[in-house]
């Protein structure tokens, strides 16, 4: 077993950074430690850890956002903000539960921030979003790819 830290601290930049605006693929450096015969629970516990900090920087980046609105730069006009807050008030605890779709999830998660949601409520659920997809992510590898 290879007990190098650069390894996790590059799965955990990777997750990080896949939850923000920064680019990454965490998928590829998860499966490439895994087919290396890294710890699947301590490579999804690591994933899911950077990948939900990730979020949380997005929830306070949201939460921070609205002090901008009456910048002329600012790119959502009051109309706008009325809509996204009608079908946030519908659908957004229960949105969160989408953070882990690429795309649409990292949105959600600053969309969360600038509609105030509490983080006790916002953690646990990307918590359950994010983690289950890691864990699937490692299920799949384990049962459909030969390991190194």
């Amino acid at each position: 077993m290879n007990t190098a830290i650069w390894p996790w601290l590059g799965l955990l930049f990777s997750a990080f950074s896949s939850a923000t605006v920064l680019p990454g693929s965490s998928e590829i450096v998860l499966g490439a430690l895994w087919w290396q015969g890294y710890n699947p629970l301590m490579l999804w516990a690591i994933a899911t850890f950077g990948n939900v900090t990730g979020s949380c920087l997005n929830w306070w980046l949201g939460s921070q956002l609205l002090r901008f609105s009456h910048k002329r730069w600012f790119p959502v006009d009051a109309e706008q903000l009325a809509k996204a807050e009608r079908w946030y008030q519908r659908w957004g605890s229960a949105s969160l539960l989408l953070s882990w779709v690429p795309v649409v999830g990292d949105p959600l998660t600053i969309v969360a921030g600038v509609m105030r949601m509490k983080l006790w409520l916002f953690v646990p659920l990307v918590l359950l979003a994010k983690g289950s997809r890691y864990a699937l992510l490692l299920l799949l590898a384990d049962q459909l790819l030969p390991k190194g």
